[in-house]
């Protein structure tokens, strides 16, 4: 019961302030340019992360003790919100805009956040806590190891880079992260696998809140969306569901889970570009949600496949522990090996023509 007042403060505040959004974008000309990407379509309200992210960091200051690890995910969170929002106005270099993904993950681990052992559910953990430097900050003694700092950064440029590709199909990006964040919830609430159950209640009362504000802009971001989230919600996403998987005890095998399947496919598209001679920062129509568009699938077809494939896996993972989760990566793995077959070889020989009407977004 002690999340249900965070959890409704968020889901009224998101709704209210979309409303407000969505009356307000329009008069400043915060709205997106369909025209630039050839979509066929009326400009809607764009930048509506910048709610996201507001009513989110609210609602933590409001619920949640502040701290040192807190600071530094918020100071972390601001700067990549910031710097999302001004690429979503004017555009910038993506070399600096990955550069300033590197600096919020350094944020967290200075901030004592990090990732310092890796479960090997075959043997004894991997510790990665070898190579440690100490200061004090703010009176407390932070460890920083510089195996751990190299996992925690890639952990989490990944995770913001995977959902800010995801954001491709109206409703993608909010839907997963909802599931993702209501996965965590779960999971940071089980007694069972929690030594401090009370460890978890920061970690647990961000995720709520996480579910909240994404469950209420959902009903304004599903196909036909009336508002984006833009970059500044994307990106704002993949870093808090990265900082949350590694908060108060490791979750990043439960995390890559619920992502697994857009975690791939941006591993895929990445390879894929690189392989043919393009930059893996030139975005395209042809990450998996893409194909599946051209398949056949409409938008919400596509959209709860993928919801439907996320809440499979994200809620088998709660109740799995130790080998049992390898092997729920490995059938993940195996699963989406075979859809993406079927995907190609259903629309190797379609015309693409038809499905550059159904470009909604501009290409990731």
């Amino acid at each position: 019961m002690q999340y249900l007042l965070p959890a409704i403060f968020a889901f009224l505040s998101t709704l209210a302030l979309t409303f407000a959004a969505l009356k307000f974008f329009p008069k400043v000309g915060l709205m997106d340019r369909p025209q630039k990407y050839g979509l066929k379509r009326d400009p809607i309200p764009y930048y509506g992360g910048v709610v996201i992210f507001l009513v989110f960091f609210v609602s933590v200051l409001l619920f949640i003790k502040l701290d040192i690890h807190l600071l530094g995910y918020l100071i972390g969170a601001i700067l990549l919100v910031s710097v999302s929002f001004a690429d979503d106005l004017f555009g910038l270099s993506p070399y600096f805009r990955l550069a300033m993904q590197v600096v919020a993950a350094l944020l967290l681990v200075f901030a004592g956040i990090g990732i310092n052992s890796i479960s090997n559910p075959f043997g004894g953990p991997l510790v990665l806590d070898h190579n440690v430097f100490s200061f004090t900050l703010d009176d407390i003694l932070v460890n920083v190891s510089v195996l751990g700092a190299i996992f925690t950064v890639i952990w989490v440029v990944s995770v913001v880079n995977t959902m800010n590709f995801l954001d491709g199909l109206n409703g993608l990006p909010s839907g997963v992260t909802a599931i993702a964040a209501l996965t965590l919830f779960f999971l940071s609430t089980r007694p069972d696998i929690h030594y401090d159950i009370s460890a978890q209640v920061p970690v647990a009362t961000m995720s709520i809140i996480l579910f909240a504000v994404c469950f209420a802009f959902w009903f304004f971001d599903f196909y036909p969306a009336k508002i984006l989230m833009g970059d500044t919600g994307s990106v704002f996403l993949g870093f808090t569901l990265a900082t949350l998987a590694i908060f108060s005890g490791g979750k990043v095998a439960t995390a890559f889970l619920v992502l697994g399947f857009p975690i791939l496919d941006a591993g895929w598209v990445i390879l894929r570009r690189i392989a043919e001679g393009k930059s893996p920062f030139k975005g395209d129509l042809k990450h998996l949600h893409h194909r599946l568009l051209e398949a056949g699938f409409g938008h919400r077809k596509a959209l709860f496949l993928i919801y439907a494939l996320s809440a499979l896996f994200g809620g088998t993972a709660v109740f799995l522990e130790g080998k049992a989760k390898v092997y729920a990566l490995l059938v993940l793995f195996l699963f989406m090996l075979v859809v993406a077959g079927w995907v190609v070889y259903s629309t190797k020989n379609k015309s693409t023509t038809p499905f550059q009407d159904f470009k909604e977004q501009k290409p990731k």
